[in-house]
């Protein structure tokens, strides 16, 4: 999720708080992974950059998500369309369902859910540390619909 509080860093802040260098490219690209509602991949985020800095290059995109993902700032989603997509990590925990027909990312938390694999690790010996949820899905058919 891509929404900060007035309280929260930005992604920019962060990587200044890490000493990462930031260059003007650096900084849109930051910023426009920030301002991302959705999950963009590499092309997406170049093609939202160039917009702003025709200067901007895809190999700069690709190496400052690398950047950014290997400082913990972002998060790399595989979600089966063969395209690596990203989004800033978000300030609370969420999971995914993917659309297979769009390949609309839909964020959602569900309490049962997560209290489901709590106890499914703790049955098995184990204390819950991470995880990650994603559901592939179509959209259910309405009447009328084909």
């Amino acid at each position: 999720m891509s929404t900060q509080s007035g309280s929260e860093a930005t992604l920019e802040e962060q990587c200044v708080a890490r000493n990462m260098r930031m260059t003007e490219q650096r900084r849109i690209i930051a910023r426009v992974l920030e301002a991302a509602t959705d999950h963009p991949d590499v092309e997406e985020l170049y093609r939202r950059a160039a917009a702003i800095d025709p200067k901007i290059s895809l190999s700069t995109v690709y190496r400052t998500v690398n950047l950014f993902e290997e400082a913990g700032l972002v998060t790399k989603h595989d979600f089966k369309d063969g395209r690596a997509r990203f989004e800033q990590n978000p300030d609370e925990h969420h999971d995914h369902l993917i659309d297979v027909r769009t390949g609309k990312v839909i964020e959602f938390r569900n309490e049962e859910i997560e209290a489901i694999q709590e106890v499914i690790a703790k049955k098995l010996g184990y204390r819950l540390v991470d995880h990650r949820l994603e559901l592939y899905g179509v959209p259910i058919a309405r009447d009328g619909d084909d």
